[in-house]
């Protein structure tokens, strides 16, 4: 297995350590560190996917594991922040309904034989995102209006490109939707 299939694999190992600091509210810090967590783990996709293209060792494992981890990293926080308050479910939803959608039509097209790499506004909004959620994060442990504010834009920018990219998707690959009706 190679170094960047294991960040893949630190990322996914990191998330139910982050959600115990999240929601545990007994521990000294625990939101901080839940912060850091989170931090170390939204690099480490930066990370995996330099790795793996610039060592050209991109694996069928990757392919499939590096999307995987990121979903789950961030719908996780995302529904922690529901439970906290933080934002409302509709968010979420919509953002968890892309997922779902986006993963369908990769299956179709993977079924056929097609891979669907990731778009532009795809990365971008996975980028906002975790951005948001940093905002977030970093707005529970100095609970500041600025931030608070800060974190809302975000969160609506992210609800819109999340939109946007999943539309995109669909537009841009409306040949596979069509094959299969």
């Amino acid at each position: 297995m190679n170094l960047a299939n294991k960040l893949t694999i630190l990322r996914i190992i990191l998330i139910p350590i982050f959600l115990f600091f999240i929601i545990e509210k007994g521990i000294p810090y625990a939101t901080l560190i839940a912060t850091i967590i989170f931090i170390l783990a939204s690099i480490t996709d930066k990370l995996d996917g330099y790795i793996a293209r610039s060592r050209n060792q991109i694996t069928n494992f990757g392919k499939f594991m590096d999307p995987l981890a990121d979903k789950l990293l961030v719908i996780s926080a995302l529904i922690c922040f529901v439970e906290l308050k933080v934002i409302p479910s509709y968010y979420v939803i919509i953002i968890i309904a892309r997922e779902f959608a986006v993963s369908g039509l990769r299956t179709i097209a993977a079924s056929e034989g097609k891979v669907i790499a990731a778009s532009w506004w795809g990365k971008i909004k996975t980028v906002i995102q975790m951005t948001a959620i940093i905002t977030a994060l970093v707005n529970l442990i100095i609970n500041n209006n600025i931030i608070d504010i800060l974190t809302q834009i975000l969160f609506v920018i992210a609800v819109i490109i999340t939109i946007i990219s999943g539309v995109d998707y669909f537009v841009k690959n409306k040949n596979i939707i069509h094959t299969n009706n």
